[in-house]
């Protein structure tokens, strides 16, 4: 992917700056991502929940696990344990039959009692809304904090880069990184701020649906073959 020659970044108030754009990049970008908004006017965070925590909570579950299978697992859950106080005052123990489908649920009921735990103690039992204070919870990633900033907050500091999102950011032309962070950071060069979020829906809708990990679709989906085929290396 060409760069253009160094300029001022709207990364900067994410911590970091971005890579600079070609004119010609952002363009493209413009048009794949109106494309994928026609495909998906319903895309939207897949997981299911009715709160900031119980969003922080499904996303960090669904870490390697799928989202249907946290979806099944969720409603006894944040019926058992309605506030983060309440998952505060128990064990790791207590949590784990009730996410004992999910991989890792050992693992992830400790991540889960210990954010809750912190919240109640030094956020007044509220989930905090910036990046440096999400990422101070354990099992928390900047992709964990992404989901719940743009998700429960509308507030957009990063791009979610999960699986989904890798995969299609290499065979659309968006990033070569071999990071998530590279990654990010390129989509976030390439698309507005206001956009961020949705972007990540929109691409692991088109994920899910169309451009699989098995089944690339570059000849017959309309966007794969626009964006991979047709317009490969023309950015």
């Amino acid at each position: 992917m060409s760069k253009a020659a160094p300029s001022s970044s709207p990364g900067s108030k994410a911590g970091f700056d971005l890579p600079p754009m070609q004119p010609t990049q952002k363009k493209r970008a413009a048009r794949l991502y109106s494309a994928l908004q026609k495909a998906y006017p319903d895309a939207h965070c897949e997981l299911d929940y009715d709160s900031p925590h119980q969003l922080l909570i499904a996303t960090i579950l669904s870490a390697q696990a799928t989202d249907v299978g946290v979806n099944k697992a969720t409603p006894e859950l944040f019926r058992a344990f309605p506030e983060p106080a309440d998952y505060a005052a128990v064990s790791p123990a207590d949590i784990e039959p009730y996410i004992n489908s999910i991989g890792l649920f050992r693992n992830k009921a400790k991540f889960v009692q210990s954010s809750m735990e912190r919240i109640r103690d030094v956020y007044d039992g509220e989930v905090p809304s910036t990046m440096e204070d999400l990422l101070s919870l354990r099992g928390v990633a900047r992709k964990t904090a992404n989901v719940v900033l743009g998700n429960a907050f509308g507030i957009h500091m990063g791009v979610v880069v999960d699986t989904h999102v890798t995969r299609l950011s290499h065979r659309l032309g968006l990033s070569e990184g071999s990071t998530p962070l590279a990654i990010e950071k390129d989509l976030m060069a390439l698309f507005p701020r206001p956009k961020w979020t949705m972007l990540s829906h929109l691409l692991i809708f088109h994920g899910r649906r169309a451009c699989t990990a098995r089944n690339s679709s570059c000849e017959t989906n309309p966007i794969c073959r626009r964006f991979h085929v047709e317009e490969a290396g023309t950015s």
